[in-house]
C-alpha cells in the first residue's frame, strides 16, 4: 500500500483558544469545504471534538457521486491537536492531524494528512492525475476561507 502525504501550514492572527474554538467545532467543517463537494454532516454533534467522537457525513468527491464518510476523532489534546481518522469512506487510509501552535502573532495551523487509495498498483498514477490535485484544490480553498475569516499568513 502506497501512503501519500499532504501538508499545509498557515498562521492566523487570533489566540490559540479562539482557533481551537473554531476548528474543534465539527459544524464549522462545512464552512471551510468547497461547495461543490456538497459536504453534509449527518446527525447532531456536540459543540467540540472529543476522543472517540464519531462524525458521519456525506460528500461528493468524484463525478457528483454521493459517498458516506465516517471519521473517528482521536488524540485530542486541547487546544493543541486532534486527529480525524476515516473509518468508512473513499480512501483506504485517511489520517488527518490538526495541529495548533502558538506564535508571537497568533497561531500556526498545521494540517498533515496521510492517505492511501484503494487502487493497488494504480494508486500512484491516480493520485498524481486526480487525487493530489483535488486535495490541493480543497486545502487551497480552506486556506482562502481561513484567511478571510481570521486574517492570515500563507504557507504551503
Amino acid at each position: 500500500m502506497k501512503i501519500f502525504t499532504l501538508q499545509r501550514k498557515q498562521e492566523i492572527f487570533v489566540s490559540i483558544e479562539e482557533a481551537w474554538a473554531f476548528f474543534s467545532k465539527p459544524q464549522n467543517l462545512s464552512m471551510i469545504t468547497p461547495r461543490e463537494l456538497d459536504f453534509k454532516i449527518k446527525g447532531d454533534l456536540g459543540e467540540k471534538v472529543y476522543n472517540g467522537m464519531i462524525i458521519e457525513y456525506t460528500v461528493k468527491p468524484l463525478l457528483g457521486i454521493e459517498m458516506l464518510w465516517v471519521s473517528e476523532i482521536k488524540h485530542v489534546k486541547e487546544p493543541y491537536i486532534f486527529v480525524d481518522e476515516q473509518r468508512v469512506g473513499p480512501y483506504k487510509l485517511w489520517y488527518h492531524q490538526h495541529i495548533f501552535r502558538p506564535t508571537d502573532k497568533g497561531v500556526e495551523i498545521i494540517d498533515i494528512v496521510h492517505y492511501a487509495l484503494p487502487a493497488g498498483f494504480l494508486a500512484p498514477i491516480i493520485n498524481k492525475v486526480i487525487v493530489s490535485k483535488q486535495l490541493d484544490k480543497i486545502f487551497s480553498y480552506r486556506v482562502d476561507v481561513i484567511e478571510r475569516l481570521f486574517g492570515a499568513k500563507r504557507w504551503v
